[in-house]
Formats: structure tokens, sequence, C-alpha cells
């Protein structure tokens, strides 16, 4: 029998990713698209490679980033995090090659366009005039929860540590 020779895909993300429940990440994370008609012009997959894991995690970057850097730094995560699964994946160069370029296509679409699904949100209230009011949807209604969930622990994990209490 012919020994198969494995190697391992590995993906950055920040700590509160990798330590969120899965019903927290859901509540967080989409697909690759921004939901909608959107999702068929920006698949989850690059020429039948799932590419989900690095949206997810971009995702969850942009949901709790507060600055400029922070934005930068997703989307530039979000772009190393898919080429290591290209290039794990592909097993053809020529679709690791078309996957590669469709991933920067991707990449600037974030990094050009993604500026308001980043602020989204996050703006001093003293800096907004409401000019119409909309229904919230139920997607933004348990993303605010879980925001607000993720937040608490965090005061409660650094008073404890304040504290010198083991968590």
């Amino acid at each position: 029998m012919e020994k198969i020779e494995t190697e391992f895909l590995e993906l950055w993300a920040p700590p509160e990713y990798w330590n969120a429940t899965q019903e927290e990440r859901d509540a967080v994370v989409g697909g690759c698209g921004p939901g909608g008609f959107g999702d068929i012009l920006v698949p989850d997959t690059m020429y039948g490679l799932s590419v989900k894991p690095a949206c997810a995690i971009h995702d969850w970057m942009y949901a709790f980033g507060e600055t400029d850097q922070d934005k930068i730094d997703a989307d530039e995560v979000f772009q190393n995090n898919m080429l290591r699964i290209i290039d794990i994946k592909s097993k053809s160069r020529i679709l690791r090659f078309a996957r590669r370029f469709r991933s920067l296509w991707y990449f600037f679409s974030v990094k050009f366009f993604g500026g308001p699904a980043f602020w989204d949100g996050k703006n001093k209230p003293e800096e907004l005039k409401v000019i119409e009011e909309v229904p919230i949807t139920k997607r933004r209604q348990k993303l605010n929860n879980t925001k607000r969930k993720l937040v608490l622990r965090k005061l409660q994990e650094r008073r404890r540590k304040e504290r010198g209490e083991n968590t």
C-alpha cells in the first residue's frame, strides 16, 4: 500500500475567533459575498475550492475591528488565508494560478470597497444624524446581541486578571 503524504492547512485568526462558540461565530460571519444577490457575484468557492474559512475570519475581524489599521489587517489576513487555502488544496498549477488571480479580485474588492461594511455600526452616536427610520434585520439583531456578549465576556476576563483570579 502506498503511503499518502499529507500536510496541514493552517489559517490565522485573532484568538477571540478561535475562542468563540460556533453559535457566536454564526451570528457574526456569513459567506464570502455580502448576502442576497451579492453572493452570486462573490461565491464561497473559487473554481470548486471553498475559501469560506478565510471569509469567515475576515467577517469576524470586520465585525470587531475599531480602527483603520484593523481594517487593513483584516484585509491582509483575508488575502493570506485565501492564498494558504489555494496553495495547499490546489492540485494543478493552472487551477492554482486561476484561483490566486481570483483571490486578488476578492482582496482588492474588500480593500477598496469594504469600508462601509467595516465601519457599519461603529460611529459614535454624536457623529450621526437620523435621516430615515428602517426596520432592523434578524441577522443584524443577532450580530448586535453577540457583540454585547463578547464585550461583556472580555470585561469580565479583564476584571478577573486585575484581581489576580484564574479564569
